[in-house]
């Protein structure tokens, strides 16, 4: 264990027992914040529970067999911890699975090299191991793919890599500053790392410019990927190999097909490390021949039931027991790795929260529920779908009477990074509440309270209709730079402290939500929202 911000943790909180309020109703009780940090900070299990989760079950695609054993996995630690209620709840059905049992590409012209790259899921396998000759397709328009068509048939198709690799001198792994904070703390506004610009930093894709203009040239890329696909498949390519916005060895890898059962198996396709395709087509443009071997043994499965795993520490005061406090990450990850930061790292926290709050025996007025979402990667159908069957329709904002019941959810979908605060999703109410909360973890270098918003994971299911849904501030460190989505998203990258520190902050931040006499502040609620045409991925 890395104790060097955890040495003298504990020592902060030799305070006499005592309850601190204040005039927005939210008691702080600094005896039980104490015996928190001491079992989460002491006697962590946190990190045995990573491991357990990403070294022995490796990758969760959703809907795959490895998914599934997770989740069982999961619902046996809870009971093992004493929860209640621990169960796989189906939240419907998930569509094909979809099963990676063997890959290999290598370059055997004009010499023996080992290459860097990953099947997409969703896509075909090949038929054995073949060898075949690779051709470049350089093609920035539909209207392009023409001079392509009768000439692709038993090929491997180099697609372009469409931008210029160059060395950087930014570190991949970075955390706030104070200065950052403070920027954060004071501005409003949707999005909250435009004024650091660290989405796009790497990759050119952040940044300014006209938002419409950006959103068309990204629908016509979109269109593009989706006719290059048709038209690989129609010409009889053998595979496609591309690359994304990685380097160093680094693959970004998601899907390259569709999880509809009758949706046409997309073509054999691998994302290929960018210094690999610049070798690759440097020796094509040089008329170089090139031979490249590929197997790759994919398996499309039976249409499947999606899961989440759900548990409970029951609420004990009579009138407050049937309300509801709830915590929680994301259990399915993407395939080229074991998914530890995104977002195994969530789920070990949310578990480990909930087993110290179990271990130091406390009685929550209100149930506390833990949820390990299914298929956020592939839209947050999981935690929507629950969200629809408990609470409520965001499309028509149809309410079920547990919609009232609901007092706030907690999630973990950053990274490795420690907390360094909270999304208060716009809730100008909860803003001085969360304020005297974090107060007992300053030392732990969580001290930021920002009204803005946040998206792309969980808490949005339950924002979406109305209720009070947070994710916390995390240091991002090499998460958009080395580890979301990526081939290197392993075990190694999570650092433990950062891991012990998320973990008693959201239990505190549990415990005080189920003991307040009031629910948490909610905002007005929103008006309906129809569905937008799926795109079958992540939003």
């Amino acid at each position: 264990m890395k104790r060097s911000l955890l040495s003298c943790a504990i020592l902060c909180i030799v305070v006499p027992a005592c309850t601190v309020t204040d005039n927005t109703g939210s008691a702080v009780d600094l005896d039980v914040v104490a015996r928190i940090r001491a079992e989460g900070l002491d006697n962590s299990q946190v990190m045995q529970t990573l491991s357990d989760l990403v070294d022995r079950h490796g990758p969760r695609l959703a809907g795959s067999p490895n998914y599934k054993a997770a989740a069982e996995w999961c619902r046996g630690q809870f009971e093992d911890w004493g929860l209640e209620n621990a169960q796989l709840e189906s939240w419907g059905t998930f569509g094909r699975g979809w099963e990676l049992k063997r890959f290999s590409l290598e370059m055997t012209e004009p010499y023996h090299l080992s290459l860097i790259a990953h099947p997409k899921a969703w896509t075909s396998g090949t038929d054995g191991e073949v060898s075949v000759r690779p051709v470049l397709v350089d093609a920035e328009s539909i209207e392009d793919l023409e001079q392509y068509e009768g000439k692709l048939k038993g090929a491997i198709v180099l697609t372009p890599l469409g931008r210029q690799v160059e060395t950087t001198f930014r570190p991949d792994a970075t955390r706030y500053n104070e200065e950052e904070l403070l920027v954060l703390a004071n501005a409003d506004g949707a999005r909250p790392d435009r004024a650091r610009g660290r989405r796009g930093s790497r990759t050119g894709r952040g940044g300014g410019g006209d938002r419409s203009a950006r959103r068309e040239a990204f629908r016509a890329r979109r269109a593009l990927r989706r006719r290059m696909s048709e038209f690989f498949r129609e010409e009889g390519v053998v595979a496609v190999l591309g690359a994304g916005r990685g380097a160093h060895g680094t693959l970004f890898v998601s899907s390259g097909g569709s999880r509809a059962a009758d949706a046409e198996p997309a073509p054999t396709s691998l994302v290929l490390a960018v210094e690999h395709h610049g070798l690759i087509s440097r020796l094509l443009e040089k008329g170089v021949e090139v031979m490249l071997r590929l197997r790759v043994d994919a398996e499309f499965l039976d249409e499947t039931e999606g899961y989440n795993v759900v548990a409970e520490i029951p609420g004990s005061d009579p009138e407050l027991k049937d309300e509801l406090v709830m915590l929680g990450g994301h259990l399915d990850s993407w395939h080229s790795a074991t998914g530890t930061t995104d977002n195994a790292v969530g789920c070990a926290v949310a578990m480990e929260a909930v087993r110290i709050l179990k271990a130091i025996g406390v009685k929550p007025r209100r149930t506390i529920r833990v949820a390990l979402w299914d298929a956020e990667e592939r839209g947050l159908l999981g935690s929507r779908a629950y969200v629809k069957k408990h609470f409520g329709d965001r499309a028509t904002m149809e309410l079920k009477p547990e919609h009232e019941q609901f007092s706030g959810y907690f999630n973990l979908d950053n990274g490795t990074g420690r907390i360094r605060g909270i999304y208060c999703q716009g809730n100008a109410a909860v803003r001085p509440i969360f304020t005297k909360w974090l107060k007992p973890f300053h030392d732990l270098d969580a001290t930021t309270v920002t009204i803005r918003n946040t998206g792309g994971t969980d808490h949005q299911s339950f924002d979406g209709v109305g209720l009070p849904g947070f994710q916390f501030i995390q240091d991002r460190i090499d998460y958009n730079t080395r580890t979301h989505h990526t081939n290197m998203d392993t075990y190694e990258r999570a650092i433990d402290s950062d891991l012990m520190q998320a973990s008693v902050i959201m239990a505190s931040f549990v415990y005080n939500t189920a003991m307040r006499d009031e629910k948490l502040p909610r905002k007005p609620l929103p008006e309906p929202r129809p569905p937008r045409e799926s795109s079958d991925s992540r939003p």
